[in-house]
């Protein structure tokens, strides 16, 4: 019944469009929930580029931390990169380096491989990043879908604004078309999920890049757990100085 009124509550707010900002960070919420679980997590995660033809490119893996508050550590676990890492702290990004003690400064926009930013691996909270408005009901393919427009709360996040759309009763994200702060399409992302008739976790994200390459990334989510970090990890001079963190 509380579900009912919800779902009633919802498309009256899409049809009007007042839907209120707690509204539509509830659904946020909702679809977090399916990306990322809830907070401190630990992510293995697997990023695999696609030539336009469809053959595979590179595969890299990474174990990344997402931590309260804005807070991010990506461990680079392929043969190729193993020892870098990369810390997020609010809006500040470090990448460290193996046999070097300075952080270097980055932005969310730097690739970690294909068309897979820092941002798209450890920016992950839709609900704290973005707020927005409900556009309204639509179809995607034969389901039924909640057309968002979200705009960024933080500057440094990898797209200032996100139009998704997410399934009308339960708000797992379907599709997503981001774009960089001047306004152009950078790429277009579609979700895949564990049980497709009863969703429970995003299993995978397709990332189709629209600026240049037009090439296609996969970033499988290959385990998720929660887990709190030391809080020196979150350091970026501690870990400067202890590249091993096992």
């Amino acid at each position: 019944m509380k579900t009912a009124i919800h779902t009633i509550a919802l498309l009256l707010a899409a049809t009007t469009g007042l839907a209120r900002a707690d509204e539509v960070g509830d659904i946020l919420k909702a679809a977090d929930q399916f990306r990322v679980g809830s907070e401190n997590m630990q992510v293995e995660t697997e990023i695999t580029t696609f030539a336009k033809d469809g053959s595979k490119e590179k595969e890299r893996n990474y174990l990344v931390f997402s931590q309260v508050n804005h807070q991010s550590l990506v461990l680079m676990k392929s043969p190729a990169e193993k020892g870098q890492k990369v810390l997020m702290l609010g809006d500040d990004f470090w990448m460290l380096l193996p046999g070097s003690q300075r952080p270097l400064r980055i932005t969310p926009m730097q690739k970690l491989l294909g068309d897979a930013s820092i941002g798209d691996v450890a920016t992950m909270s839709w609900a704290q990043d973005y707020t927005g408005k409900i556009i309204g009901e639509e179809k995607c393919d034969d389901k039924a879908c909640v057309h968002l427009s979200l705009n960024a709360v933080r500057k440094s996040v990898a797209y200032q604004r996100i139009e998704v759309w997410l399934g009308k009763s339960k708000h797992e994200p379907i599709k997503a078309d981001l774009y960089v702060q001047s306004e152009k399409l950078a790429k277009q992302a579609r979700f895949v999920f564990d049980k497709p008739q009863a969703p429970t976790a995003v299993t995978e994200m397709f990332l189709l890049d629209q600026l240049s390459s037009h090439k296609e990334t996969r970033v499988r989510y290959l385990g998720r757990k929660q887990k709190t970090v030391p809080e020196q990890w979150l350091n970026p001079m501690f870990l400067a100085k202890n590249p091993s963190l096992e």
